[in-house]
């Protein structure tokens, strides 16, 4: 078994801009020494009962269990944006932490979030501060993106103070621009160097 400590990156992905954030989110993670990023995702909520699915995804990373993200030194949480909030698969997954909550298991360590979006305007920020309020109640340590990140001021497309963004297109088909990727790795290692300090 590995102790060494990680940030888990959390997340949950439609059509695949999600995911993508979250991987340089992680490599993010992997700049800050000592620190390992656990890519980990929650199954989709649908119709069908949840136990009718395979424990282990078809790709991808592992869904995560509690005991993992009991175990992180951090977390990085992403969602695309449904509504201006996180998606239904996240949300059910969060609404199932709250015996970590009764213990306080995630009080004190760092925490941030990220999304993407169809439309630019299509709630981005709204989704972020939605992500934000279980992780306050579970009594965690939220990080944003200062301004001292120069993409903040220049990007024509995802990124806010709130955490990472993307701009997906309607099709969903449009990839990470350069700056758009370097806010998820900032993101990523923000949190892994504070995690490191704590």
């Amino acid at each position: 078994m590995n102790t060494e400590p990680y940030i888990l990156v959390l997340y949950y992905s439609r059509h695949g801009a999600t995911r993508a954030m979250a991987e340089q989110v992680a490599r993010g993670v992997a700049l800050q020494a000592g620190m390992q990023a656990k890519l980990r995702t929650v199954p989709t909520v649908s119709a069908d009962c949840e136990v009718t699915i395979d424990e282990i995804p078809e790709e991808g990373p592992l869904y995560c269990t509690l005991e993992e993200l009991s175990g992180c030194s951090g977390l990085v949480m992403g969602s695309p944006t449904r509504f201006g909030n996180m998606a239904a698969s996240l949300k059910y997954f969060i609404d199932s932490t709250s015996s970590l909550w009764l213990t306080g298991a995630m009080s004190g360590k760092p925490a941030a979030v990220f999304t993407s979006s169809s439309s630019l305007h299509g709630g981005q920020e709204s989704t972020l501060l939605s992500m934000m309020l279980p992780l306050l109640h579970h009594g965690m340590l939220f990080m944003g993106l200062p301004y001292s990140e120069s993409g903040l001021l220049s990007t024509k497309s995802g990124g806010t103070p709130y955490g990472a963004s993307h701009h997906a297109g309607k099709d969903n088909c449009s990839e990470l621009d350069e700056v758009e990727a370097q806010l998820c790795r900032a993101l990523g290692q923000r949190v892994a160097v504070v995690a490191s300090k704590l």
